[in-house]
Formats: C-alpha cells, sequence, structure tokens
C-alpha cells in the first residue's frame, strides 16, 4: 500500500480492508482470498498472538498489520476503522455478536461486509440500520457470501430474460457433490435462526412469519430436490430491481428428504417459545450446544462439495417465463471469495451510495455478475 500523502499540512488517512475475525474459519480463509486478490488487509481478532501467526503465515513479505479487538469491549471494535475503510467482518452468530461491527462502521460512515446468513441480523440491517447509514453515508452490504448471493445474482438474471411480465421469484439454495459439512459457526447461526421470527415478501412488502413455513420443490440437475422456506437479503434487494414484482420466495434446500421433518419441527419449535421466557431459555441452551468459531470442512472435504441456486420467475397467474441456475465452489470458499471481491471492490469505490443495499444494487447488476464470475459463480 501506498504510503499516507500530505494534504494541507495533514495526513490523510489512506482507505483499508480491515478483516474482523481474521483467525474464525471463515476469517481465515477470507484472509487467504483477500491476500489471493493483492489486498493487505489488516487482520483483527481477539487474539494478538493468533492475529501475528496468521499474519506470518499469510504475509509473504507483505508486511500484513494487525489489531486486537472484542465486541465484549465495543470501543476497541470502533477503534478499528477511520473514514476510507472497509470493513469486513466474519463474527458470528450476528445475532450475538454482530452488533459492534456493524455500528462502528455506521459511526465511521465506510462501507461495511459481512458474512451472515442470518434472518434476524438481515431485517435489522435493512429495515433498522439502513436508515441511519444512510445518514452517516456508510454502504451496508450484509450476507455477502454463498449467504444470500447466488440466489440475488439468479434472480437477477431470471428478471432480465422474464422482462415486465415478472411478478413473482422462487428461489432454491443447495449444495452439491459429496457432503455438506458445516463449520461451528454455521450450525450456532443456524440453529440461532430456527428460534427466531422470519420473513418473505409477499405482495409487495415484507411478511413476517415462522422460519419454514413452506416447502417446494426444484430441479436441480435433473433430480426434484425439496427445500424449506427462510428469509433472507432477496426479500429486501430484488423488489428494488423490479417494483412490479409483488412476491420473493427464498428456500434453503440443505435438508433433502428431511425438509418435511424440519418444517414440522419449526411449527413445533414457534408454539414451543410463544411460553413466557421459553424463547430467553432456548437461546441459552443453543448457546451452550452450539458455540460458535470451532472449525470446519478441511480443503479436501470442501473441494467435494459445490453450491447451486435457481431462480424462477413467474407472472401473475404464476406460469413460469424464466429459471435461470447459478453454480459455484463450496460455500465456504465462495463466501471468503466473494467477501474478498466486495472488500477491493469497494475500497475502489465501486459502490453505488450508502445505505442497507443488496448485492445488484451495491454494485448494479453487469458488475456484480462480473465479481461473481471471477468467485467462481457462473449461470450453469
Amino acid at each position: 500500500m501506498d504510503p499516507p500523502r500530505e494534504t494541507h499540512g495533514k495526513v490523510a488517512h489512506m482507505g483499508r480492508i480491515v478483516l474482523f475475525g481474521a483467525t474464525g474459519y471463515t476469517g481465515r480463509l477470507t484472509a487467504a482470498a483477500l491476500v489471493a486478490r493483492g489486498a493487505t488487509p489488516v487482520l483483527a481478532g481477539r487474539s494478538a498472538e493468533a492475529l501475528e501467526a496468521l499474519a506470518v503465515e499469510l504475509g509473504a513479505g507483505r508486511g500484513l498489520d494487525t489489531r486486537t479487538a472484542d465486541v465484549a469491549r465495543p470501543e476497541t471494535v470502533r477503534a478499528l476503522v477511520e473514514p476510507g475503510d472497509v470493513l469486513v467482518t466474519t463474527v458470528g452468530p450476528f445475532a450475538r455478536f454482530g452488533g459492534p461491527a456493524l455500528r462502528a462502521a455506521i459511526d465511521a460512515g465506510i462501507a461495511y461486509v459481512d458474512s451472515t446468513g442470518e434472518s434476524p441480523f438481515i431485517r435489522a440491517v435493512f429495515e433498522r440500520h439502513g436508515p441511519e447509514a444512510e445518514r452517516s453515508g456508510a454502504s451496508l452490504l450484509t450476507a455477502f457470501g454463498y449467504d444470500w448471493v447466488p440466489g440475488n445474482l439468479a434472480g437477477a438474471l431470471a428478471l432480465e430474460e422474464a422482462g415486465e411480465r415478472a411478478s413473482r421469484l422462487d428461489i432454491g439454495y443447495f449444495f452439491t457433490g459429496r457432503g455438506n459439512g458445516m463449520s461451528g459457526g454455521t450450525r450456532a447461526s443456524a440453529l440461532g435462526v430456527m428460534l427466531e421470527p422470519s420473513y418473505t415478501y409477499a405482495g409487495g412488502a415484507i411478511r413476517t412469519e415462522r422460519p419454514g413455513a413452506r416447502v417446494r420443490g426444484f430441479e436441480v440437475r435433473g433430480r426434484r430436490r425439496q427445500a424449506v422456506s427462510v428469509g433472507s437479503t432477496e426479500a429486501f434487494a430484488l423488489p428494488r430491481l423490479r417494483p412490479a414484482l409483488r412476491d420473493v420466495d427464498v428456500y434453503l434446500g440443505w435438508f433433502g428428504g428431511a425438509s418435511r421433518a424440519m418444517q414440522a419441527a419449526s411449527l413445533g419449535g414457534s408454539l414451543l417459545t410463544r411460553a413466557p421466557g421459553a424463547r430467553a431459555g432456548f437461546r441459552a441452551l443453543a448457546a451452550r450446544v452450539a458455540k460458535g468459531s470451532t472449525g470446519g470442512p478441511d480443503e479436501q472435504a470442501r473441494a467435494s462439495t459445490g453450491s447451486h441456486a435457481v431462480a424462477i420467475a413467474s407472472d401473475a397467474a404464476g406460469v413460469p417465463l424464466a429459471t435461470v441456475h447459478v453454480a459455484g465452489p463450496n460455500g465456504y470458499d465462495l463466501t471468503a471469495r466473494l467477501l474478498a471481491w466486495a472488500a477491493t471492490a469497494a475500497l475502489d469505490g465501486a459502490l453505488t451510495g450508502p445505505g442497507a443495499l443488496g448485492p445488484a444494487d451495491a454494485f448494479g447488476p453487469d458488475r456484480l455478475r462480473e465479481g461473481c464470475a471471477e468467485a467462481g459463480l457462473r449461470p450453469v
């Protein structure tokens, strides 16, 4: 990185990419992806020793800087960034740990990118924090990984192909290959999401519903696969591309033949957590059962799986007009590459404006398509 320049007798701050959570499972993959793109991220996290070891491992003469910060002390997270920086965070579960980084980015008025897939956190970013970000000049890109960029790309392409008659989108997410090993952070996030209300976009508005409210089948590589409904960024982002869009339903196909059982479990959990104090008790239990960042699949295991999303655009009568499939590498590798691409693009000034942004309106559909292709995610 070039040295700071003198401006009116003062040293001007040069923008940096700050990666918070760099030594976690997804964080390490993202740090490596950033370095592979030629970036020199500031590596941030709780353990100075672990950060220094990662800096040596990835540095290769680059002299990567490290900074310690802890969500338990939000002021240390705020101290990581200055105006002009890009803050990338992989510190989850985001419902428990994501607030300090989000707050730091809004207060500093900078670009923010995270790896969450958690519906409640996403909804809070768009509905509660988006207006704050517009006022401060911050650009918030939440869930910019396997959760939920592929469906945004497929949905945007399907809308483009379907034309003005498109009124509805149905989007499904799937793993391909052998196995679907999850990291500890993913397990913790998924368990937490099942205990909270979800949402969909129906009748031209965001509607609250329980997670797994619906099950739908999609054709993926010649096989019918089941998936359960889930709240995601598509519900907020894709109607911005086509104001006439009335319904956006997103489904997660991780559970295969157990999708109906997941739907029933979601219903049961929804009923149980209505009892006074029950939700807090289940949250505490989830925190003990799923500890968060406890590692994930190794490189060989990741190489045996891929990611796949399908978007079906239909007219008001439900007649399909266009179907688009996109496929890419394992979800964790894809997440790391997408985070790295978004961060470097944001640092280069590619973002369209402040506020809570979806992938396509953040960069424009064409540039998003190019960035996804760089990350290995392409139409098939």
